[in-house]
């Protein structure tokens, strides 16, 4: 018997077992409990900011929004058991609800169980069972909200997003979940002041480190969707109408080969498609939740991006340097070897190591990971990374712009070469479809797409 098949005998019952929501002046304090019966209890929760003037007492779409986001964080206490059972004793769950979830908990799993070798199906790897309901006193409110709220990571895709708004006259405020450095001087670089960023605070139950300690399962989940959920209920709170979130058309690609396992399925189009038909039909706040940059690939976004050098400085995008204080990037990581690589065709050697810190091209202990991201491996990096193909488009580039002005190449790019992979002859074609692409797959209104479209003819 696997741990899998193990940890669902011992613990065959997870229950969300309810939410609470306490407001106080200039906050609104959201708990959640969750709980394996006779293993484990769990009582993580948020910390949301208000206006002083606004009230969400007897609020039936707020209820539904805290609801909502404690589904989005359950399945990261869920999967430590993967119980086949999970009872949600609050809220309300229709039938097709519980599909919604269970898609989202299955594909957003997917990394976890193909790296814990997990046998799962979709049809019995979890039953939701609904046994709540909502306070019959609540009343639905019908709110008439404005402005974006752009959720700001501190890397170059909501730079560019942000960038891009500000400079086209939007009004804009920024959500993040906790407080780092990067996110700051991104919101400050992009002409807003410090006021204009919203600090949501995520409170994680480490009891659940204490499980991953003693052999329980552990891996990815779908942290986006948290992401979602928290910033609908920063966005209602603050009466802001349009989330604007920097997911690229790259994120729709799977990590593993012909295998349907995507580390940014919560990032996907598919996603994305989903939540907005979901906070259409279940939440009906009035706010409208899409991605500006769904039509680029990244090779596009990097492209624009480095047209704002004064960025190259600040931005962040390494999960592993995020956790020190300031974030930094470590360097060792994929995720630094890709933004590495799909900055190289538009800035110089020296530049690349000023931001990084360090000569990666040059570091041996970054081969795997270059072989990964260049196609030559069964799997793509377990990060959020680009497209192959862009990948080696980026790649092509920079070789070829180094071999132009006489410098030597790198090792990886050596690498590249040696595997036979470089194809001069067909780099322009394909530099040109890239740039020239419009995925049409895609959730902006018209307003939104008519910027986008016209500092794409003004940078790519």
């Amino acid at each position: 018997m696997g741990k899998y098949e193990q940890f669902r005998e011992e613990a065959p019952v997870f229950v969300y077992k309810s939410y609470s929501i306490e407001e106080t002046a200039d906050t609104i304090e959201v708990g959640y409990e969750f709980e394996f019966p006779n293993l484990a209890k769990f009582t993580p929760g948020w910390t949301f900011r208000k206006p002083a003037d606004m009230t969400v007492k007897g609020d039936l779409t707020f209820e539904r929004l805290v609801f909502s986001l404690g589904m989005a964080e359950a399945v990261s206490y869920w999967k430590a058991a993967c119980s086949p059972v999970c009872r949600v004793e609050c809220g309300e769950l229709d039938s097709e609800q519980i599909q919604w979830w269970k898609k989202l908990w299955f594909l957003g799993l997917g990394e976890l169980f193909f790296v814990n070798g997990i046998k799962a199906d979709f049809e019995s790897f979890v039953e939701i069972v609904p046994t709540g309901s909502f306070d019959s006193s609540l009343k639905e409110t019908n709110r008439q909200p404005s402005g974006c709220l752009v959720p700001v990571g501190g890397g170059k895709d909501s730079a560019l997003t942000l960038e891009t708004l500000v400079n086209a006259g939007m009004k804009c405020r920024c959500y993040s979940i906790n407080k780092r450095r990067s996110i700051i001087d991104t919101v400050t670089t992009a002409g807003l002041s410090e006021d204009a960023l919203i600090i949501s605070q995520r409170h994680f139950d480490r009891s659940l480190i204490d499980l991953n300690n003693k052999g329980y399962i552990n891996g990815h989940t779908p942290f986006s969707s948290i992401v979602a959920f928290s910033a609908e209920i920063t966005a209602y709170l603050n009466g802001l109408k349009y989330i604007v979130l920097s997911n690229e058309s790259s994120a729709n690609e799977s990590t593993v080969v012909g295998q349907d396992v995507n580390h940014q399925y919560s990032k996907s189009f598919e996603f994305e498609q989903d939540f907005h038909n979901y906070e259409e039909k279940y939440l009906r706040t009035g706010q409208y939740y899409f991605s500006f940059l769904r039509p680029l690939a990244e090779f596009q976004i990097a492209k624009m991006f480095v047209s704002h050098r004064k960025y190259l400085p600040i931005f962040r995008s390494c999960n592993l340097g995020s956790k020190v204080s300031p974030d930094i990037w470590c360097g060792e990581c994929p995720k630094c070897l890709f933004v590495c690589l799909i900055l190289s065709p538009f800035l110089s050697l020296g530049s690349l190591n000023d931001i990084f810190g360090r000569d990666m091209l040059n570091d041996e202990k970054m081969k795997e990971y270059f072989i990964e991201l260049i196609g030559q491996s069964e799997h793509k990096p377990f990060e959020c990374v680009g497209s192959i193909d862009e990948v080696n488009l980026a790649v092509s580039l920079a070789i070829r712009k180094l071999e132009k002005d006489g410098e030597k190449l790198p090792m990886l790019f050596e690498e590249y070469k040696s595997r036979g992979l470089y194809h001069p002859e067909t780099i322009d074609m394909l530099n040109e479809k890239c740039c020239g692409s419009f995925n049409e797959q895609n959730l902006l209104p018209e307003e939104f797409k008519n910027i986008l479209t016209k500092e794409m003819e003004r940078l790519l």
